[in-house]
């Protein structure tokens, strides 16, 4: 079997130099190619991909922008291998990776699969913060921190494997952006196809560096999931509606302490944001980074549960068209 990892990068260049570094690594004793596919950038990472032409074996693809679902499925077609691997550019992958992906497939062969993230020791304060609460048990990131309590697992383009077959069948990501993951997971299943979750096939992923923008992200997939309840609802889930009814009670129970002195439900808040505090403390062996965790947690929860809020009311509700309602998570292809 020949993976061809498939790279989209937008201006990044230092991050594809880390993350080809770490391939370089592999302890994997087959080959593999790597397919860089270069959307549109202004800053172009060609000269570093010409740095490791002695150690990997690559391709490169310049094109005009048109966003990472279709930018993974050009270089899906120009790849030469029979299994895909999809990372962001902003991952660290891992000496290991490809030994513990093919000793899974071989074990137990799956279309696709995807796996979780962690964070690095030099990761910054807040990307570490910013990983506990897109991870922890304790947030809605449970299934990107490797639980496998789950019927149906629906892979991260972070970190993502995908037959040709698969591919072929199913055309590839659409053009909606945040969202294309779970929408093509979706699709492959409604093909007959399965997807699995491989808890040690890890990538070190290092997500947004600051608030503002990590805030704009969660907020985009806020917006996305209402969109993919309106075309899957046999998949809705009343999960989905956690982190909105989360920022909700937490608003009415200010007003209940405010107006009518009833602080119960505020306690309740305070504890479970005490209980965050406390356990990313001790996983990161921080006070700082779990400090700094209330924040992420409670931006990924806002940012969510209001997009999600404005979003169910024009898709839903309104049955407004999705393109139209929100043109900014949506690709020209």
């Amino acid at each position: 079997m020949l993976f061809s990892l498939i790279i989209p990068v937008y201006n990044r260049p230092d991050e594809v130099d880390e993350l080809l570094e770490s391939l370089s690594q592999s302890d994997y004793n087959q080959q593999f190619e790597v397919v860089i596919i270069e959307d549109g950038s202004s800053l172009r990472c060609d000269d570093v991909v010409r740095k490791y032409e002695g150690k990997l074996h690559m391709s490169y693809h310049y094109k005009e922008n048109s966003g990472p679902g279709d930018s993974r499925n050009y270089g899906m077609r120009k790849a030469k291998g029979d299994y895909f691997i999809i990372f962001d550019s902003d991952c660290i992958i891992p000496k290991e990776y490809l030994s513990e992906v093919d000793k899974a497939l071989k074990q137990n062969y799956v279309d696709c699969f995807g796996g979780p993230d962690k964070a690095l020791d030099s990761f910054s304060d807040i990307q570490k913060a910013i990983n506990f609460a897109m991870t922890s048990f304790l947030t809605t990131g449970g299934i990107r921190g490797g639980s496998e309590k789950i019927d149906k697992f629906q892979p991260r383009s972070f970190n993502m494997g995908l037959s040709r077959k698969a591919f072929e069948a199913s055309k590839g990501f659409g053009n909606i952006h945040p969202g294309e993951d779970p929408d093509l997971s979706i699709r492959l299943w409604n093909l007959g196809f399965e997807t699995k979750l491989f808890a040690n096939a890890f990538v070190y992923h290092k997500r947004r560096i600051d608030w503002g923008k990590f805030s704009i992200q969660v907020n985009k997939f806020g917006k996305a999931r209402p969109i993919l309840n309106s075309w899957y609802p046999k998949y809705n889930k009343l999960t989905f509606f956690f982190p909105s009814v989360f920022i909700i009670g937490f608003f009415i129970s200010f007003l209940l302490m405010l107006f009518f002195n009833f602080d119960l439900l505020l306690q309740l808040y305070f504890v479970y944001f005490l209980v965050l505090f406390l356990v990313s403390s001790y996983q990161n062996k921080s006070l700082k980074i779990g400090y700094l965790s209330l924040i992420a947690v409670w931006k990924q929860f806002y940012g969510y549960g209001t997009g999600f809020i404005i979003s169910f009311y024009k898709i839903i509700i309104l049955k407004q068209n999705p393109q139209e309602a929100f043109p900014e998570l949506f690709f020209k292809v």
